[in-house]
This record gives C-alpha cells, structure tokens and sequence, in this order.
C-alpha cells in the first residue's frame, strides 16, 4: 500500500471556496482511478510549528505502485492537479509531495 502526502503552501488570499473546490476535484478521483482507496484534506494546524509555509494538504491510498503511476498520468488527476498549481505560493513549488510504502 501506498501512502500520497501532499503538503500545499497555499496562495495568501485564497478564497476557502477555491480550495474546497480543488479538494472536491481531487476526492472525486477516488471512484474513477482504480486502486484509489481514500482521500482525506484538510488544512494544517501546525502543533510543532515545522512547517508554516504549508497551510493545507492531503492524502490519498493507494494499493499499489502501479495505481499510484496510473494517478499520476490520468487526464482527470492533470486536470486537479493544475488547478491545486493555479492556487499554491509558487506554482508548483508550492507543493511538497512524499510518497509512502506501508
């Protein structure tokens, strides 16, 4: 099993309704890529102040590699992923990715 952690320092003015947007796009992943298990969002409450600049993030399972690589270049998961771009501080390097085998 995959674990996808998604770290976003997300664009200072962002309207909420803009980032609930972004993370309905990406959930409504879960039916269509197969060996998508779950996702979860939410913003970052930061309880050992370690990491400021990323203000929201997510994470999703996967069951395998290979689905993980399938997400990766499907059009739905571009299309998300562009618009999760268009709000982060930077661009894309406003986002942190790590990807977990557990």
């Amino acid at each position: 099993m995959i674990i996808h952690s998604v770290y976003c320092a997300i664009r200072a003015g962002t309207q909420n309704s803009e980032i609930d947007s972004v993370f309905t796009q990406l959930s409504a992943l879960v039916p269509i890529c197969d060996g998508l298990l779950s996702f979860q969002a939410g913003p970052n409450i930061d309880l050992e102040q370690k990491s400021q600049k990323f203000t929201h993030g997510f994470v999703m399972t996967f069951d395998s590699q290979t689905a993980l690589e399938a997400y990766a270049i499907h059009r739905a998961h571009k299309a998300a992923g562009g618009a999760l771009v268009a709000i982060c501080d930077g661009g894309g390097d406003g986002i942190m990715v790590f990807d977990l085998v557990v």
